[in-house]
């Protein structure tokens, strides 16, 4: 991919949509998408392209792109929660007085909610006016998972730009492409299902190929026995932390930037601990569904069809009947249902260990 989407993995009808886009762009754009699949990736390149002031000629990234990347553009305005949760009132009260003052520089100004999902009713009610009789001169960007996050009265007002997972071939190439090592790119891209920014999160981790062991070593280990299921969910819930270790270490990095330009504070901690979160939350979705398509291969093995993981012995996936074997996979994906609706994750995997091994 070129130009403003230069090296952004997948999503290339996106990027070309977009791209046609920046001359006479819409008032406001909604990415909806699974967390960690680059919306929020998506959405700064797009800023970048409505700000730029070169944009029909662009052919390397000018000052103004750098600025935007860089969160200091004077006409990109980024929204984020106020401490760990919502999106509120106050907050969006400020945005519709920042919407309607000129642009600083140029001929545009794009609000950018990254976490629109976490809007509150009276934040989005409030903001709700400004969508209806927008500025010319104003673009709001808003990401989230999924349309039922926001009110209906938000979504309809927007232009939804819908977020697929990419192949895993893709992202292997993509990575590859990087700089990451071909076999350390598909241990990575097996464990992000389909998430180039989960993948990127995981590039550098050794502990790739451990985790997915982890979670693919589940279905020969799960037991009856009261008290094992937690001992797995405690094992799975370490297994997530190494794989954060990029991140960490990002963390550190920004926080000690902030420090030296006296700007650190409460809202670069609370937004680096919301991220924190999601990651976590992804490597859990990503290990359940690693787990669901050990036991689907488990079925499909039995029937001669094609399975997913073809490292894992037909004997192992021959232990159950596959009409256990299909429930099983239901079962693991009603846990992604539990931890998305933000139950606690150390009693979700340890109702569902007990669940599949009872």
């Amino acid at each position: 991919m070129s130009g403003f989407f230069a090296g952004i993995i997948g999503h290339a009808r996106i990027a070309a949509v977009l791209t046609r886009d920046v001359a006479h762009p819409g008032q406001a754009y909604l990415f909806i998408g699974p967390g960690g699949v680059g919306k929020a990736t998506v959405a700064l390149s797009f800023a970048a392209a409505l700000l730029c002031p070169i944009a029909g000629v662009h052919t390397e990234p000018c000052s103004s792109c750098r600025r935007v990347a860089s969160g200091t553009h004077p006409d990109l305005i980024a929204i984020e929660p106020a401490g760990s949760t919502m999106l509120t009132v106050d907050q969006a009260r400020t945005t519709v007085a920042q919407s309607r003052l000129a642009p600083v520089e140029g001929d545009r100004k794009v609000f950018l909610l990254a976490e629109a999902g976490a809007m509150s009713e009276g934040a989005a009610n409030a903001l709700l006016k400004t969508l209806e009789e927008p500025s010319p001169s104003t673009v709001f960007l808003l990401a989230a998972e999924a349309e039922e996050d926001l009110p209906t009265t938000i979504a309809s007002r927007c232009r939804t730009v819908q977020f697929g997972r990419v192949d895993e071939a893709e992202i292997v190439e993509g990575l590859i492409g990087l700089g990451v090592v071909a076999e350390q790119a598909e241990q990575v891209a097996k464990i992000a299902g389909g998430r180039p920014g989960l993948a990127l999160t995981l590039a550098t981790q050794p502990e790739a190929a451990g985790y997915r062991r982890v979670w693919m070593g589940i279905p020969q280990r799960v037991s009856p026995v009261p008290g094992r299921a937690f001992d797995l969910a405690e094992e799975v819930l370490a297994a997530v932390e190494p794989m954060l270790g990029a991140l960490e270490q990002r963390h550190t990095d920004e926080l000690a930037e902030a420090e030296d330009h006296g700007v650190a504070g409460k809202a670069l901690k609370d937004r680096q601990e919301r991220e924190r979160k999601r990651s976590s939350q992804a490597l859990l979705i990503s290990g359940l569904e690693m787990l669901a398509s050990w036991y689907t291969d488990s079925a499909a093995a039995q029937f001669g069809g094609e399975v997913r993981n073809r490292d894992i012995p037909v004997h192992d996936l021959a232990m159950l009947t596959p009409a256990r074997a299909v429930g099983s996979a239901e079962r693991v994906l009603g846990a992604v249902v539990g931890l998305r609706a933000n139950q606690r994750p150390k009693l979700v995997l340890a109702e569902l260990f007990a669940d599949l091994g009872a």
